[in-house]
């Protein structure tokens, strides 16, 4: 028994049963908390207050939940800064002075100049959720661009500042949601956005189309913006719009969902509305144009090549017959180009850590870029005319520290320390490879105070994620400190489904070999318990968005394998997911109950479908919030009420629900401290741990 918080039986609020059920190629499927996907109704939000109110009164009788509190406060609270990128004579950056609930971006003339607030997202709301997105300067730095979202949903507003006075001009835009911002000297920018919703209500839950890509030209109203492409055909499609830094080409990016592109490209030079050329046609393979080399492309590919490679293209003769090589495929996956100085940088991946190296233009390797150690670099990237630009090395034990690179010798200096309250020496943090259950070897980072026993009896959080091509390489989370502090050991696991090892470890992971995704994700969880690193008593799974589908599905498979799961944000309703907002755009990655063959393997895993009578399941915190647009809280809310009926044994199964927050972007300081505090409380609580030291 894990204390006094739980009771024998648990009197869960009740939540009503409704007879529906649906027809998936004759067979029945029962979907009793149907209303629940109404978000907005009276009675959802009643709902969601019962719930919320039972959550609170279990957590806080854990009698360390403020001990926790106080400690992330306490570690939190140093100052905080981004690498500054260069723009012309500015210099941007952000910085938080500790407990911020949003960092301030700051502009200064020259690297050595005297900072100055640019803009304080902080003072955009009274409670700290307006976050910053996409952002950009015009051509000559007059004009400054930028998107902000309120309460953690995606859907944004642009807004433009004179940059010499600071001041807001008319320009506004709405109905814009993933987006960039692409300056066209400094009459405009191209940006993608989305008709006026038909109902603003229910905006938050409606399966969102048709996005299209526009030019504002400023000084203008958005009801004059011109339509530069769309698609009327498809309306799952994303498209995007950007310029080349020499204004001579204007490319657009078009997927299906959140896998495959197709490239179109309007030579400028022969006029603003002359034809778009297709460069990449369909979504079979995944390509993004670099630059470009007068009336040639620089385009990253994976077409034959899933490590990917990078070749150079005429755009008039698109045809890959006629691509001409320029850094060929490698052994190491290459994650992404940069380009700065006039020169490539190649962003490799060598078992999950970051290798760089500089090319010149026709593809010539210059080095291979010395980083500070082993981990994940970023920033890498300038404008052409630059010499030097910043970046962020950062591992799990080392929290982000930022250099400066010198271009032309290739050489990093330390530009700034962090400020964390953290000692490094103390923590060992370590790769392991072990064995998936059809023999594929996995890669996992364990990280704990030195001097570890491993006596089968140290409480351990296994995180992974394992969807989508999208790498977890090793970097630094102060959440986790107060974790590893009171003897935890972290674990973070990169499954299959993610993009460490190229495309075809994303497709190991995808569609019907989705399963193996969670089979890796287990076999991780078997390993730490022979390894006697913990003990099923003793593991937790944790995991958000893709990794809550992975952590429902997991603990459904296998119930007896864990005392705690945190499946946060996640994809849980694997039959009707992409009939909300942008849940079409993963058809790609999952497939869809709408194919047969599709249903035959999605309802084997889908977690609010597996939940079964007679089973103990792991003490469960669910986690979501209000206004998460993109994985709607209905997945959550589902899965909590099958869960909380379901239940056979005495282990918890509570929801937590975030107000005036979203999928996790932009979510403030303090919102993000209570979260992880309520997290560890809630895990350390259901594996008996009855005090924690710090």
């Amino acid at each position: 028994m894990a204390g006094a918080a739980q009771a024998q039986k648990i009197n869960y609020p009740k939540t009503e049963k409704v007879t529906q059920t649906d027809s998936y190629f004759g067979t029945a499927i029962a979907d009793p908390y149907r209303w629940l996907e109404q978000d907005t109704a009276a009675k959802t939000e009643a709902w969601v207050k019962e719930q919320s109110a039972f959550t609170s009164s279990y957590l806080n009788k854990i009698p360390y939940r403020q001990a926790i509190i106080d400690r992330l406060t306490t570690l939190w609270n140093y100052e905080k800064f981004s690498a500054p990128f260069k723009s012309g004579k500015y210099y941007t950056f952000y910085k938080n002075d500790g407990l911020q609930n949003q960092s301030v971006l700051y502009i200064q003339e020259g690297i050595k100049g005297t900072p100055q607030v640019f803009i304080d997202p902080n003072k955009l709301s009274t409670d700290g959720t307006v976050a910053l997105q996409a952002m950009s300067f015009s051509k000559k730095e007059k004009y400054f661009a930028y998107a902000a979202s309120a309460s953690g949903s995606d859907w944004q507003e642009v807004f433009v500042m004179d940059v010499a006075t600071k001041k807001l001009l008319k320009d506004k835009l709405e109905h814009v949601k993933f987006t960039g911002i692409s300056w066209k000297g400094e009459e405009g920018f191209y940006y993608s956005g989305y008709s006026k919703p038909k109902d603003e209500a229910t905006k938050y839950s409606a399966k969102t189309e048709y996005q299209k890509v526009y030019f504002h030209k400023i000084g203008t109203d958005q009801s004059q913006d011109v339509l530069v492409y769309e698609d009327k055909e498809n309306p799952l499609r994303y498209v995007s719009g950007s310029l080349t830094e020499d204004e001579r080409f204007l490319v657009l990016s078009i997927s299906e969902g959140t896998d495959g592109s197709e490239i179109k490209v309007r030579d400028m030079k022969a006029g603003d509305n002359s034809p778009f050329m297709t460069v990449v046609a369909g979504f079979k393979t995944n390509a993004d144009v670099v630059d470009n080399i007068g009336d040639k492309l620089i385009i990253n590919t994976n077409d034959n090549a899933p490590n990917y490679k990078v070749v150079l293209v005429d755009p008039k003769n698109p045809a890959a017959s006629n691509w001409k090589a320029l850094i060929p495929e490698q052994k190491e996956k290459l994650n992404a180009v940069s380009t700065g100085g006039g020169k490539l940088f190649a962003q490799y991946l060598k078992d999950v850590t970051t290798l760089i190296a500089q090319y010149d233009y026709n593809g010539k390797l210059e080095r291979n870029i010395k980083l500070p150690g082993v981990g994940t670099a970023s920033g890498f990237g300038a404008y052409k005319e630059d010499k030097e630009f910043y970046y962020t090395f950062t591992n799990i034990v080392n929290p982000p520290t930022i250099y400066k690179y010198d271009i032309q010798s290739g050489n990093s200096t330390l530009f700034r320390k962090s400020g964390a309250k953290f000692n490094p020496e103390q923590y060992e943090s370590k790769q392991v490879f072990y064995t998936s259950k059809d023999g594929t070897k996995v890669p996992m980072f364990i990280t704990y105070k030195k001097g570890l026993k491993l006596d089968g009896n140290n409480p351990t959080m296994l995180y992974a994620y394992g969807g989508f091509n999208i790498n977890l390489t090793p970097s630094f989370s102060m959440s986790i400190i107060p974790f590893l502090e009171a003897g935890g050991v972290y674990c973070v696991a990169n499954l299959r489904g993610g993009g460490e090892y190229g495309e075809a470890w994303h497709k190991g992971g995808m569609l019907s070999s989705k399963q193996n995704v969670f089979d890796d994700f287990i076999a991780g969880a078997e390993y730490l318990i022979k390894e006697k690193y913990t003990s099923s008593a003793k593991l937790a799974i944790r995991g958000g968005s893709n990794g809550g589908l992975l952590v429902g599905a997991c603990m459904t498979q296998r119930p007896d394998l864990y005392a705690v799961a945190i499946p946060q944000v996640g994809v849980l309703d694997m039959l009707r997911y992409h009939k909300f907002t942008v849940g079409w755009g993963w058809v790609v990655e999952y497939g869809s109950s709408d194919k047969e063959e599709d249903f035959k393997y999605l309802i084997k895993y889908s977690p609010l479908h597996n939940v079964k009578e007679g089973t103990c399941y792991p003490a469960t915190m669910i986690t979501t919030a209000d206004h998460d647009d993109r994985v709607v809280p209905a997945h959550s809310f589902k899965f909590a009420a099958e869960l909380q009926e379901k239940q056979s044994c005495d282990k918890p199964t509570l929801i937590r629900i975030d107000v005036k927050a979203g999928h996790g972007a932009g979510k403030p300081t303090s919102k993000v401290i209570e979260e992880a505090a309520d997290i560890w409380a809630f895990t350390l609580w259901n594996m008996g741990v009855k005090q924690v030291k710090f």
